[in-house]
């Protein structure tokens, strides 16, 4: 209030820098920020732009580590598809050996199964033969026994020597090779 008493005591014609005026509140504010812009900028701005500009190495930080992260999956991703297209090749690969083993086993069965039915057939007709010749030497046994019989009974007399026997087995056989 005492300044504003002192001012308007001169009537205020003049210029005075405690005057209320518009030019003396203007003087005094760019006096009063000019005498604290040194204070203000050490104070406040500094800190202000030391945290703006860490905050920009930092984003600048995060973006390099975000798009080295970003090449890191992709190279991961391509890896994936590399050891993938691997797997199904080799996957592919253990299915055509498998395949060539089973159609190999199927071979071997096929032939064990028809070399054992050649052998079995082989079997047969040498038991069959042999159980022939058995039956043909039976019947001719049989027909010496009936020839003897029948011409004992024509004779008359019992033919009994082995000479005999040995004879009409002989006629016997060349009857049946005629």
């Amino acid at each position: 209030m005492l300044i504003v008493l002192l001012t308007s005591a001169d009537g205020g014609a003049a210029f005075s820098p405690l005057g209320m005026s518009a030019f003396a509140n203007a003087f005094w504010t760019w006096v009063i920020f000019l005498a604290c812009l040194p204070f203000v900028w050490k104070i406040v701005m500094g800190p202000v732009t030391a945290a703006l500009v860490a905050r920009d190495a930092e984003a600048s930080e995060a973006v390099k580590l975000a798009e080295k992260a970003s090449g890191d999956a992709e190279k991961a991703r391509a890896e994936v598809e590399v050891k993938l297209g691997e797997a199904q090749a080799e996957a592919a690969t253990v299915m055509a050996h498998a395949r060539e083993r089973a159609e190999t086993r199927e071979r071997e069965i096929v032939e064990a199964a028809k070399s054992e039915a050649t052998a079995m057939i082989a079997s047969a007709r040498t038991n069959i033969q042999a159980e022939q010749d058995k039956a043909i030497a039976a019947i001719r046994s049989e027909v010496v026994e009936l020839s003897i019989n029948a011409a004992s009974q024509v004779l008359s007399r019992r033919v009994d020597s082995e000479d005999d026997r040995r004879l009409v087995t002989e006629l016997v056989t060349e009857g049946a090779g005629a």
